[in-house]
């Protein structure tokens, strides 16, 4: 994949893995579009890489979501990177009384959105040169963690998406990639990680982002980084072992 002098949107990309991405992205010489929910997020992530260009979008929202790809086909007719990386990530027992308010929600950002997006998205991409289209899954779609079962299978789920959809898209010209996360020291989940996870397994999100943007330019269509390479071989084989406390 060519990393310079792309028209790039990443959702999410005000904080976390989606920020560290654009700010490297942006240095690349790239023209750089973050959406988020928040507009104070998108400001502070703009004052930092004064380049991004920001947009204030609820991506699992049809109305705001369809604003935003109206004013991308009007104002940045030259998209051709959607790096769909938005996500929120919740505990849950089915143990606790009202644990799946907010079901709905996590399954929208995570993985019903992003299908919207691509969709809504096609025509554009497609009219350009070199598109593609990039899911961030995560290491739990192989493995999961329990207490985190909406989340993992959302991410289990934008996995199988992206394979069906590399598979549609074969003879478009579209490349779908998949970037598959470890856990990355961010505020996903409130920010909160075992010691355990923490002292053995943990990466900065700028860490991370330079090892995806090598992977990228090496054309990799499944980027995994750190710990995802063991779930991704080893599966369900190490299910009671990361499931342990």
């Amino acid at each position: 994949m060519n990393l310079t002098d792309n028209t790039i949107l990443i959702t999410g990309g005000a904080s976390g893995i989606g920020f560290a991405l654009a700010k490297r992205l942006s240095q690349r010489g790239n023209r750089v579009i973050i959406c988020g929910r928040r507009q104070a997020a998108l400001a502070k992530a703009q004052a930092a890489v004064p380049a991004l260009v920001t947009q204030v979008c609820d991506v699992a929202d049809s109305g705001s979501r369809q604003a935003m790809v109206k004013w991308l086909n009007s104002h940045q007719p030259t998209l051709n990177v959607l790096i769909n990386n938005a996500g929120v990530q919740h505990r849950r027992s089915f143990w606790e009384s009202g644990a799946f308010a907010s079901l709905d929600q996590e399954v929208a950002i995570n993985f019903t959105a992003p299908i919207h997006l691509i969709s809504e998205l096609l025509p554009l991409l497609h009219r350009q040169r070199d598109a593609v289209i990039a899911n961030v899954s995560s290491g739990l779609a192989f493995v999961p963690i329990a207490e985190l079962p909406v989340y993992s299978a959302t991410k289990a789920a934008l996995h199988s998406l992206t394979l069906s959809l590399r598979h549609q898209l074969k003879e478009s010209g579209i490349k779908v990639v998949e970037i598959v996360p470890p856990i990355v020291d961010t505020d996903l989940g409130g920010g909160r990680r075992s010691a355990r996870a923490a002292q053995q397994y943990m990466m900065s999100a700028d860490d991370f982002a330079a090892e995806v943007l090598c992977q990228l330019e090496a054309d990799k269509n499944e980027v995994l980084v750190g710990t995802s390479v063991n779930t991704r071989t080893q599966g369900e084989a190490m299910f009671e072992r990361m499931n342990s406390h």
